[in-house]
């Protein structure tokens, strides 16, 4: 099927072909009849996108703050290839679509195929979209004026957020897209609007409407026109949906408002706030966050979760629905507003001179026929019969793009697949990295013989089940940590390992590392040790994924992991019994400032230090361990310090082992043999980790399984 997508580093616009994706849990699989162009927001990526360094920088300074950052702390060219990396993904353009539906995945109920629904699905002749992202277009509805439901909810959200009252005047600055839409919406709510636009055709188009609206420029002052209208009190709300870099907007719709007036920001503006604006009048200020409530909440958005009607009335969901019906009762009327109306192959027509671009609305439509069985694409026509250590990788995240294709590429390895859930992000990186084949549908990779083993880099709750399905296909495996969430999964995974004569690796990369095997062999044969490692892992969200015990498990048994894998390693012992504590006083389970301490079989003693709330610029991992009157201190995987060894330790560039892990498994599968890492230290770790979390609810020592 065919996608629209930017590319950030060469500003190029292109009609990429990709798999068509597979319908998920929880979400609505939509063929396309027409998406709408946001020339707005759109204009705002595809301007970046062609923009130089200098001013890409330019517009976002938080970013360079963040690369200084990882300079500092990771060093210069890791944080270049970042940069670049980051650069390099395209992203899907669009969020107004309208379609019909053609599959629904399990747990929806609301929709049925065959229904017409308007959702906020990207350009593309397909598209998988959460059920609460999408709504039923009524009877007498056409698919082009359903295609304004998202922008409309957009200027819906801000309105519902101003609280307008019937009768009250209400100024609309900026009669862009969503400006001309807020203005009917206001009317047909029973205000008093006034519009005002630098472009002459808008202000004409919304003076159609019964809109008081002027054109303001050189000789026009806004505010004096407002009080004209207004006897002098000033307006009672002043949405704002226009676009400007400059300050001038906010002070205006302060100057205009009457005493206790609100604003509502929809659009972007400069917000250089002068405190006296705001504080004689004691006006209120709001910044609209998109279509409404559950907006970037993955509950409402991603599992489905709907907020309850009596407590939440006007989610984004329904707030969609509300637009929809405003277009089935010609309260809103969008056919003024299209500008041209063109098939997707012609979309250069509307993205190649944007900023230039004078039209209102842009719709594109699907009229082709779409292959809805066609899972795979093919990159390129190699062919890999008789060869032995062929991959398949399922998954194409950020980690996948970053460290494991990079990798795979530079040992040469034969790369088949990619499978990823939308197939743009696995197409991307098929294309980048050489791999064969883009596909949406992993079971392909699982049922291709020329497969001998499959990578997985997907969520952490998807580990397991994948391993297991993976085994059972024969294939070998080597999946990212961690490897189960659960103590069910590991025992799963365990039977599965026994039943197949494959073998299993966890992406415990650090026990590769030079530093790390230089450290094993300088040590020898010491008996028990101490190790203290510690992690300062950086902040992320509440709302993250990773954070969510069902899919990412936690930071501890999604990350700490590794460090008790390191401990494991050097020690050449398994883990006995664990003990956590964690920081504050209301500890949760997927804490990330945690205290560990470990007992090995052997009499070794480790203490791991994983923590999220340090500064940036310190090393985000140091080693230290003590045995035989010796020390030996690895900061960051850049150098390591020994005291009491002939040798006095390395320095090199950072490396984390990524290189020698992926070199040893090509040449297992390729030579044969025993797994990189025996089984049981892979088992006995993951457990570790669960069990740490156990003992986090529990407040005692865990024993860990020594079967």
């Amino acid at each position: 099927m065919k996608q629209l997508i930017q590319d950030l580093q060469s500003g190029a616009t292109i009609l990429e072909e990709v798999p068509v994706p597979q319908v998920k849990p929880g979400h609505v699989l939509i063929k396309a009849h027409c998406s709408l162009v946001s020339l707005g927001t759109e204009r705002m990526l595809v301007e970046f996108g062609k923009a130089n360094w200098i001013n890409k920088a330019r517009q976002q300074p938080e970013k360079v703050k963040q690369v200084i950052q990882k300079i500092q702390a990771d060093g210069l060219r890791p944080t270049v290839e970042a940069v670049f990396r980051k650069l390099g993904e395209p992203l899907p353009l669009g969020y107004c679509h309208a379609g019909e539906v053609i599959a629904v995945g399990a747990g929806v109920e609301e929709f049925r195929v065959g229904d017409r629904v308007a959702s906020n699905g990207h350009h593309a002749e397909v598209v998988c979209v959460p059920k609460n992202l999408v709504a039923k277009i009524p009877e007498g509805v056409s698919y082009e004026e359903a295609s304004f439901t998202v922008i409309g909810a957009i200027a819906l959200q801000g309105i519902r957020l101003l609280s307008p009252t019937f009768g009250e005047t209400i100024v609309v600055t900026g009669l862009g897209l969503i400006g001309l839409i807020a203005t009917q919406l206001l009317q047909a709510n029973g205000c008093q609007v006034i519009g005002l636009d630098f472009d002459p055709g808008k202000v004409a188009l919304a003076k159609s409407w019964g809109v008081q609206a002027y054109t303001v420029g050189e000789g026009t002052d806004p505010v004096r026109l407002v009080e004209q209208h207004t006897q002098g009190v000033g307006a009672d709300g002043v949405l704002i949906t226009a676009s400007t870099k400059s300050n001038a907007v906010i002070q205006q719709a302060a100057q205009m408002s009457r005493k206790r007036g609100r604003i509502v920001l929809v659009g972007v503006i400069g917000l250089d706030i002068q405190r006296a604006d705001f504080y004689e009048k004691e006006l209120s200020f709001q910044v609209s966050c998109s279509y409404g409530p559950g907006r970037y909440d993955d509950w409402y958005e991603q599992k489905g979760l709907d907020y309850p009607i009596g407590f939440v009335r006007w989610t984004e969901q329904r707030n969609f629905e509300a637009v929809l019906q405003a277009l089935a009762k010609k309260q809103l009327v969008v056919q003024p507003l299209i500008t041209e109306i063109l098939e997707l192959e012609d979309y250069q027509q509307v993205y190649g001179n944007m900023g230039q671009s004078g039209s209102i609305a842009s719709i594109l439509k699907y009229s082709g026929q779409v292959a809805l069985n066609r899972a795979s694409v093919p990159i390129s026509e190699r062919q890999f019969a008789g060869q032995r250590g062929v991959l398949g990788v399922i998954g194409a995240g950020n980690f996948t793009g970053a460290m494991i294709l990079p990798t795979l590429k530079k040992l040469g390895a034969d790369l088949k697949y990619i499978a990823s859930s939308k197939g743009l992000s696995g197409t991307t990186l098929a294309k980048k990295y050489g791999v064969a084949y883009s596909t949406t549908q992993y079971r392909d990779i699982l049922e291709d013989p020329e497969v001998d083993a499959v990578l997985l880099t997907t969520r952490h709750n998807q580990h397991a089940r994948q391993v297991v399905e993976s085994l059972q296909a024969g294939k070998h495996v080597f999946v990212e940590k961690p490897l189960a969430l659960t103590r069910a999964e590991l025992d799963a995974i365990r039977t599965a390992y026994e039943q197949q004569d494959k073998t299993l690796t966890v992406g415990f990369n650090r026990r590769f590392s030079p530093f790390l095997q230089d450290a094993k062999k300088q040590l020898g044969a010491p008996g028990p040790i101490n190790v203290i490692a510690t992690m300062n892992a950086g902040f992320i969200p509440a709302g993250h994924w990773v954070q969510d015990m069902e899919t990412g498990g936690g930071r501890i048994i999604g990350e700490a992991c590794h460090l008790i894998d390191l401990i494991t390693f050097l020690s050449g012992s398994l883990v006995e019994s664990v003990v956590m504590n964690a920081l504050g006083p209301d500890v949760r389970e997927n804490t990330d400032n945690a205290s560990i301490l470990l007992r090995y079989q052997n009499g070794s003693q480790g203490v791991i230090q994983y923590f999220s709330n340090g500064h940036k610029a310190y090393s985000k991992e140091r080693i230290e361990l003590y045995a035989q009157g010796k020390t030996m201190v690895i900061d960051n995987f850049r150098r390591s310090t020994y005291y009491g060894f002939k040798s006095r330790g390395l320095r090199r560039s950072q490396d984390k082992g990524h290189h020698r892990q992926f070199e040893l498994f090509l040449q297992s599968l390729k030579a044969g043999g025993a797994p990189i890492i025996p089984f049981a230290e892979l088992y006995n770790t993951s457990l570790a980790a669960i069990a740490a979390v156990e003992s986090l609810k529990e407040g005692g020592w865990v024993e860990v399984n020594r079967d």
